[in-house]
């Protein structure tokens, strides 16, 4: 297994070992150990599954009350996956960093809490399968428009001119709306360190 940090710091692409023969293919999709020794020391106590079609963007999704990390991976098909830092005065607020991940590449990204997290379909269909680290809270979720230009995420062409968008997504607002609400970054702390509850 082969964990890659990004560009920002505690988002993390991880490349498992993938033993193939005449019958297919083994792997771990995940270890506790050997993540914890790569730098993920995240509980997991959730596991989501999604199938959506061509072209549907998924996101941006955070939670305030009970922030989630994410460990995503792909079991069908092949996805644009994002991360958003939205912890108020981090070094990279407001900066994003993206990854393909796949049913063929078997890529997975960990998303710390503090980011908002987003995908797209590029392939036909895709399966998306991740692991949370807290509860769905409904209540305490926000949406970040998908095409905030003040984030400028380079979606795919094909995709960001037509995409399949939920309504919830469609009514979605710039990240510069929602401040006040945002975690804040604790400069003390690690580079995954946050205020749920974005306080002072």
């Amino acid at each position: 297994m082969k964990i890659v940090e990004t560009a920002i710091p505690g988002v993390m692409i991880i490349e498992p070992r993938v033993h193939r023969d005449e019958r297919g293919f083994f792997l771990e999709t995940y270890h506790l150990e050997k993540y914890r020794d790569g730098g993920i020391g995240a509980v997991f106590v959730q596991d989501n599954h999604s199938r959506s079609s061509r072209g549907t963007i998924r996101g941006l999704h955070a939670q305030l009350r009970r922030p989630q990390g994410k460990l995503v991976r792909v079991i069908e098909g092949e996805i644009f996956d994002v991360a958003v830092d939205i912890r108020r005065d981090s070094p990279s607020f407001g900066r994003w960093v993206s990854v393909m991940l796949s049913a063929e590449n078997f890529r997975q990204i960990y998303i710390p809490p503090g980011f908002a997290h987003g995908f797209c379909v590029v392939s036909e269909v895709a399966q998306v399968e991740y692991k949370c680290t807290d509860f769905y809270d409904q209540a305490g979720e926000i949406s970040i428009l998908w095409n905030d230009p003040q984030l400028g995420i380079a979606w795919p062409p094909a995709v960001a001119m037509n995409p399949v968008l939920s309504a919830r997504d469609l009514a979605a607002m710039p990240l510069t709306n929602m401040l006040d609400v945002l975690p804040r970054y604790e400069v003390a702390g690690d580079a995954n360190d946050y205020n749920p509850e974005g306080r002072n």
